[in-house]
């Protein structure tokens, strides 16, 4: 069906390539081929990159070459469905975050499903937070000022290591930067329902996308539990999170999910911010010329900078 689209972004997608995990061999094949291109021309002026591999950690860790002080460390997890990319999806975002915050930008490289289903992303995610912590003061960081951020099925892991790091003592998150995020397995809300055929990401690929992670014939059943999937979360499971940003696409199957999340934290008593863009679509951040996209990379600047000044 046709949607009301921001004009910019509705002349872009015929541009824009379509996302299909039922092939996920061809999906991930068509990903590789882009992001190396963009990853190879991406400028690095004024950082230092560094992939790191140690035993049970992989991360890409992103350091601005000159820096007055301690900075604040943003750990900021990628999409993908839970079955795609790595760190080369937000190689130029975190780049620019890198110098323009300026921070230490950490990007967990995480197992993928189906291959390797929760929690083990999950656990890769949440041991590369602890190597950050751990080595806050080698990487020139302040441990009092930690962001977890990620945007869908990234942005569920990101508040999914909140959780974990609230409930086992650490390590300390200041703040969660949550986009479009990938909260609820039950795809029972009105937007999960409605849109099918949204550009990008549609109610087909988020039920693949769920069913990939949790395994077939899981999603929407008992159990699941909230480190999963963090909307089957009550309030009392959400006390004590840390303050939360979220932003939520208008044509977008996670749409409500989002809202809803950001209406329990308010309930449990955490500080919430919800911004809805009208007019987008789910990933519509990557068509970067238009004004609303510049507007969505603009907020997550200051968002992350008022929230991480001293």
């Amino acid at each position: 069906m046709p949607y009301p689209l921001d004009p910019e972004l509705a002349a872009a997608l015929a541009m824009m390539p379509e996302v299909d995990i039922s092939d996920l061999a061809a999906a991930r094949a068509a990903q590789k081929a882009e992001l190396s291109a963009r990853a190879a021309a991406a400028d690095t002026s004024g950082t230092v990159v560094k992939d790191v591999r140690e035993p049970g950690v992989a991360l890409r860790l992103y350091r601005p070459e000159r820096a007055d002080g301690p900075l604040p460390l943003v750990f900021r997890v990628h999409g993908g469905g839970f079955v795609l990319g790595g760190p080369d999806v937000d190689h130029e975002t975190n780049l620019r975050l890198c110098r323009a915050l300026p921070a230490v930008i950490v990007s967990p490289d995480y197992r993928l499903a189906p291959e390797h289903p929760f929690p083990a992303g999950l656990d890769d995610c949440y041991a590369a937070l602890r190597w950050a912590a751990e080595h806050a003061s080698g990487l020139g960081c302040d441990p009092a000022r930690v962001a977890v951020a990620g945007d869908s099925a990234g942005a569920c892991l990101a508040t999914a290591v909140a959780l974990l790091a609230r409930d086992r003592g650490g390590p300390r998150i200041a703040f969660q930067y949550l986009d479009s995020p990938a909260l609820d397995d039950r795809l029972a809300t009105p937007s999960a329902r409605a849109f099918t055929d949204t550009p990008v990401w549609n109610r087909r690929n988020a039920r693949l996308s769920w069913a990939a992670y949790l395994g077939d014939g899981v999603p929407g059943s008992p159990g699941v539990p909230a480190t999963a999937a963090p909307a089957r979360a009550d309030a009392a499971a959400l006390a004590g999170l840390p303050p939360a940003h979220i932003t939520v696409m208008a044509f977008d199957p996670l749409r409500d999910e989002g809202i809803d999340y950001a209406r329990a934290l308010l309930t449990a008593g955490v500080a919430a911010e919800l911004h809805l863009f009208p007019g987008t679509f789910h990933g519509a951040s990557l068509v970067r010329h238009a004004a609303v996209a510049r507007r969505m990379a603009a907020e997550e600047l200051a968002v992350l900078r008022r929230a991480l000044t001293c």
